[in-house]
């Protein structure tokens, strides 16, 4: 075995990996690239083939490919401390520091103490659990059921998995876990009510509050939304939705969690999505670019009202009963306190924004001149060009359709990476994107369009 010999990767390539996302099946038939290297927005492959990364990793690489300052802070810590955990009687300098840095970033939020995991699924099981013992603590105990919203993703563990809003993440794992419900969210171009954002925003909150009540209110833990719906098809919600969202867990006493996983720290123009609505959520799910994808990394944060229930004494009810071997790692703490300070230097989050715009306008002139394109959608550097058979019908391609996937190959094949999930081309690349990058993939996407006529 030599994983540093090109033609062994490609024979194995698939072999003994399980994929993720994917059917075994089709990859013996279409591999997946071997990415070997990245530099600033580009990767390249084992064969030397150079492409523009339109995926960030997946969705994370907010600072960029090849960040020494990253790098050097992981290089320093491993040969400082490798690792040591945070289980009682113990702890270690990175993670005290980046608990101090991410309640700093989020002072605005309101948020006073982090909760540390390695990815978003555990940041959103973390903000479940929480929900559930907070209100123990408060001595409501019948508070736990949770409610999320349709096209809603929250991670692949069994808590997140049963608040995710889509039967293709969860049909194949059923029965899921009891006590979650979902609603309508406010998709634009997909609902069943109207094209005026603000009234779908307030149809939405209704049906909202028609499922609060028919719960109880007494019955429910929280609600968890994504700022931004980003596996869902980067649904950007009316603004006056999140606001609406604040007011209705305030009402009826509903702890409101922020799935931040993606939008955290710059990737929808804000540095944080709930900012970008001018919501202070109580709970705060980080992860992707807290660490720039770097090393795995993952943040739960909460707000006083929330922390102040363990002061308390309440006796081993006040326990925090949760956390994971590698919960506060030091070398991903390292990484993420170089990522962010990146992120606030450089401020990524307004040149998402810029650019994110530019690349918005960019793709609606695509939009006028090929008629698969049925809509084009997004906020700061997180967009989605969501391709339809029929424009006036909206009529979306299948799984089974081969259209997408010979759009998002035909960029492939001219240098640009660009994921598709089902009929949605996704488009979340490094914040350090110029305007220079978007003609370059603008141009791209208009020869993959011409050369596949629809």
């Amino acid at each position: 075995m030599n994983s540093n010999n090109n033609a062994w990767l490609k024979e194995h390539n698939t072999v003994h990996l399980m994929h993720p996302m994917q059917d075994p099946k089709a990859l013996h038939e279409n591999r997946p690239l071997i990415i070997q290297s990245g530099k600033g927005v580009h990767i390249t492959d084992i064969d030397g083939r150079r492409f523009i990364d339109c995926q960030g990793g997946l969705w994370c690489v907010n600072a960029g490919y090849g960040r020494r300052e990253i790098i050097d802070a992981v290089t320093r810590q491993m040969e400082e401390l490798a690792y040591y955990s945070l289980f009682p009687g113990s702890t270690n300098a990175p993670a005290i520091a980046l608990s101090q840095k991410l309640t700093e970033v989020a002072a605005e939020e309101g948020m006073v103490k982090a909760s540390f995991g390695l990815g978003g699924s555990d940041a959103v099981e973390s903000a479940l659990k929480i929900a559930r013992q907070y209100w123990k603590l408060e001595g409501q105990p019948d508070k736990v059921k949770f409610i999320s919203l349709y096209n809603g993703y929250h991670g692949l563990n069994f808590g997140g998995m049963s608040a995710c809003g889509g039967n293709a993440w969860k049909s194949s794992y059923e029965p899921l876990m009891p006590g979650f419900f979902q609603v309508e969210s406010p998709h634009l171009y997909r609902n069943p009510f109207t094209n005026d954002p603000e009234e779908l925003a307030e149809i939405c909150a209704q049906i909202l509050e028609r499922q609060i009540e028919m719960q109880a209110p007494g019955t429910i833990a929280a609600l968890i939304a994504e700022p931004v719906q980003g596996a869902g098809g980067v649904i950007v919600p009316p603004a006056s939705y999140w606001p609406r969202l604040r007011q209705i867990c305030d009402k009826y006493d509903i702890l409101l969690i922020a799935d931040e996983v993606i939008t955290g720290l710059g990737r929808s123009g804000s540095l944080f999505g709930s900012r970008g609505w001018g919501v202070k959520p109580d709970i705060m799910c980080l992860a992707k670019g807290i660490s720039s994808g770097y090393v795995p990394l993952s943040a739960t944060l909460v707000n006083s009202r929330v922390a102040q229930a363990w002061e308390r004494d309440a006796g081993f009810t006040s326990v925090y009963m949760h956390g994971y071997t590698y919960s506060g790692h030091p070398v991903s703490c390292a990484a993420a306190l170089a990522a962010i300070d990146i992120v606030l230097d450089e401020n990524l989050a307004e040149n998402a924004r810029v650019v994110g715009d530019y690349f918005l306008q960019k793709l609606l002139t695509l939009k006028e001149k090929h008629r698969a394109i049925g809509d084009v959608r997004g906020k700061g550097l997180m967009l989605a060009v969501e391709l339809v058979k029929d424009r006036a019908t909206k009529e979306p391609f299948g799984p089974a359709d081969a259209y997408p996937l010979a759009i998002s190959e035909a960029c492939v094949s001219n240098g640009v990476m660009i994921r598709t999930i089902v009929n949605k081309l996704i488009i979340s690349p490094p914040l350090t994107f110029t305007k220079e990058h978007v003609d370059e993939v603008v141009e791209v996407l208009d020869r993959a369009f011409v050369a596949n006529p629809w």
